[in-house]
């Protein structure tokens, strides 16, 4: 399995696996905002990143990540904020191996945190993330603007 930072030239087989991660959460985005998304991942002024995992060639998996700053540590935190990997390939270890490397590139820029949210549901990951991270007791909210 080969995990590396994405390039220009991985759209093409990003896309379906962003398709199908976004029809599992039910969230259809215009492809507009699907094109920009991608672009921030290649935009070197971006605090956005993305990593692809590929078994002897194909892409099957995807994890976004996002920098940022925190009042409560002198280290910025990395948010982990898109984890996708395709079903055929799923229970080899890609989605272990891409928290791995978002957890090694967040280390190496100095981030002293890395944390994500999933949907309660989702107990195949959770399952995962209940080895490789703690659970937290934090609730989390959102208004649309």
């Amino acid at each position: 399995m080969d995990i590396r930072a994405v390039t220009a030239e991985d759209k093409a087989a990003w896309q379906p696996l962003w398709q199908a991660y976004l029809d599992f959460y039910n969230q259809p985005l215009p492809q507009e905002v699907t094109d920009l998304t991608f672009a921030r991942f290649l935009d070197v002024e971006e605090a956005m990143f993305m990593v692809v995992a590929r078994v002897e060639g194909e892409m099957v998996g995807f994890a976004t990540y996002i920098l940022h700053r925190s009042t409560w540590a002198k280290d910025g935190y990395c948010y982990l904020e898109d984890l996708y990997v395709d079903d055929k390939a799923r229970g080899r270890g890609a989605a272990r191996a891409l928290i791995a490397a978002v957890a090694d590139d967040a280390r190496a820029r100095g981030m002293g945190r890395l944390y994500w949210v999933t949907h309660d549901h989702n107990e195949r990951a959770r399952a995962l993330y209940d080895k490789v991270a703690d659970l937290t007791q934090y609730v989390q909210y959102q208004t649309v603007l």
